[in-house]
């Protein structure tokens, strides 16, 4: 079964809207696992306008299930400007003191709204072979966050990633139009290429209730998804309990 990893960055938000520590992302954490979820997924940024870093830290001494740290590698030290949160101390700070399962590299730069590309690694790779080399060392396991591109992919491969991460905000958004199997074709061959270099696939951005199950069902070897965004959404309508369930359910 293709596993489930649910992203809190959403619950830390509506968390930092206020000068409070409610909604608390480590029971809601404890929330997603107990109702079937198989991982925990943030995305800390150096502003920490959701996912903090001590949240990672809190998360890393209570998970017992897998753990992933989504962030861009390159993300230097940063000041927090407000008041009781600890300034950020750096995406790779954070990797080393939490040593999380999975560590999914992300090129996103701190003026984005959300990840929107995966990594051009014609251009990034020379730099990121090292970083991956270290956390490979610390015992934690390399995603690239990737688009459906056959040629970058089997860069992924020679820079030493484990994983990619198929960057599905393409398919989302073509999903009911006429465009729609033509894109999802895309990630199918970039689902081939994969398997076919030796890489694991995980996939995460958008995905929801109406299209995961089309994508699963079409996507070969897909080993992990990250759902955050819907799922804060379906949470609030279904129920925290019933939107898991109705995730793994498209999943099986």
């Amino acid at each position: 079964m293709t596993a489930l990893s649910i992203n809190l960055n959403k619950i830390a938000l509506i968390r930092n809207s206020r000068d409070t520590e409610y909604p608390s992302v480590a029971l809601h954490a404890a929330r997603c696992i107990a109702a079937g979820a198989h991982g925990i997924t943030v995305h800390p940024r150096p502003d920490q306008r959701h996912i903090r870093a001590d949240d990672c830290y809190e998360l890393a001494s209570m998970l017992e299930v897998e753990f992933n740290i989504e962030g861009n590698p390159f993300a230097a030290p940063a000041k927090s400007d407000r008041r009781g949160v600890s300034d950020y101390p750096g995406f790779m700070e954070i990797i080393r003191q939490t040593k999380p399962a999975q560590c999914t590299l992300v090129p996103d730069t701190n003026s984005q709204l959300t990840s929107d590309h995966g990594f051009n690694l014609q251009q990034d790779g020379e730099r990121l072979a090292p970083i991956i080399a270290e956390l490979k060392s610390l015992g934690v396991r390399v995603s690239l966050f990737m688009d459906p591109d056959p040629t970058q992919i089997r860069l992924a491969k020679e820079v030493g990633a484990d994983r990619i991460e198929l960057y599905t905000g393409p398919y989302a958004d073509s999903f009911g139009s006429q465009q729609q199997d033509e894109v999802l074709n895309a990630f199918v061959k970039a689902s081939e290429t994969a398997a076919e270099v030796g890489l694991g696939l995980n996939a995460g951005h958008d995905l929801n209730l109406h299209n995961l199950f089309l994508f699963k069902n079409s996507v070969h070897n897909l080993l992990e998804v990250s759902i955050g965004h819907a799922f804060t959404v379906d949470a609030i309508e279904m129920g925290l309990d019933n939107c898991i369930k109705s995730y793994l359910s498209c999943l099986r």
